[in-house]
């Protein structure tokens, strides 16, 4: 199979660029039994998948008060302390970005993050502001693997999907921007992701 050009990478952020670590909140405020009884009780996988989707933390606040009224501290602590969630950048992940800007390649980003804590992102990993762009799901009210929020990505920044490698760490993404037709990409590490793009012609 003959590729196309490569024109821009786009990388989801969470464990890609910035790593994170839900239970990052709780270490030293509240019990591990009684983190995982909140994320058990609360589905916690779907439950964030709503923040991403665009529900504000009130929001969410009122639900769990109505439904677990005992789980309302854990998830007040997680909210507070969210930057304790996130304990720096993945490895080897800025230096790549620095150097696909280097070499003029675009840069952007696509994450699943809640628009009401995406401001934390660059501080724990300052290659989030080397981005072109970064399209938040919980600011549009659409997160991945909802083939329209791949729709809206290639939109808003004029991408030709078919030269626009996507790195993420979910394989679930990584097939539905495949199916809208993107170079999709599953991320393990930065010099896996390394690897990937010189067999795609871009020696980084």
């Amino acid at each position: 199979m003959t590729l196309a050009p490569v024109e821009a990478v786009v990388f989801d952020l969470g464990n890609v660029l910035v790593r994170w670590d839900p239970y990052g909140p709780y270490e030293g405020r509240l019990p591990r039994a009684d983190v995982d009884a909140f994320f058990r009780d609360v589905d916690f996988p779907a439950f964030n998948h709503l923040q991403d989707a665009g529900r504000p933390w009130a929001h969410a606040r009122a639900d769990v008060h109505a439904r677990l009224p005992q789980h309302v501290p854990a998830l007040d602590l997680y909210v507070e302390h969210f930057r304790a969630a996130l304990p720096g950048p993945v490895p080897g992940s800025e230096e790549l970005v620095r150097d696909l800007v280097a070499r003029g390649v675009r840069v952007l980003g696509l994450t699943n993050w809640s628009a009401e804590t995406f401001h934390h992102a660059e501080p724990a990993a300052p290659a989030v502001g080397l981005l072109e762009g970064v399209l938040v799901s919980g600011e549009v009210g659409i997160a991945k693997p909802d083939p329209r929020i791949y729709r809206l990505l290639a939109e808003r920044f004029a991408l030709d999907p078919a030269r626009t490698v996507f790195l993420d760490d979910s394989a679930a993404n990584v097939g539905a921007a495949a199916g809208e037709g993107f170079d999709a990409v599953l991320f393990t590490t930065a010099a896996a992701a390394r690897a990937e793009l010189a067999a795609r012609g871009v020696r980084v």
